[in-house]
């Protein structure tokens, strides 16, 4: 595996776990979770819990750019850098604009953190697939 791509492998193993990690304990401890971040349980819990179902198949998802990434830079787009950078917007302007915990800024930075990161792997990996072509 080149440079470029195992720095993808690397990113997607870090969504991997990430997203996966956080589906389970939402799934699993959806409670606690909740109080961790000093929010209520939502009402109904089903909306907990179809979320953390979400962010285990998110997560999942990863395993085929964990393995392949250039086969697989559609998933890291789509999931790495489309959804990542989406919900980073969204908990800033829920914070911003609706008053939501400042604890809700921690998922703000980890999703942003991971969208740039898989952007510029993804950028450094095709312009080594460009040279490589040449």
């Amino acid at each position: 595996m080149s440079g470029p791509s195992r720095v993808l492998s690397v990113v997607a193993g870090v969504s991997l776990v990430y997203d996966f990690t956080a589906g389970v304990v939402l799934l699993a401890a959806t409670d606690r979770m909740a109080s961790w971040f000093g929010v209520p349980v939502p009402d109904p819990v089903l909306f907990a819990k179809l979320n953390g179902l979400f962010l285990v198949a998110v997560g999942l998802g990863y395993l085929q750019p964990l393995f392949r990434p250039d086969a697989h830079r559609a998933y890291l787009w789509v999931f790495g850098v489309l959804l990542k950078s989406a919900g980073a917007a969204v908990f800033l302007v829920d914070h911003y604009l609706n008053g939501s915990p400042a604890s809700f800024l921690l998922f703000a930075v980890s999703d942003g953190t991971l969208a740039a990161a898989t952007l510029a792997a993804l950028v450094v990996a095709s312009r080594g697939t460009a040279i490589a072509a040449r």
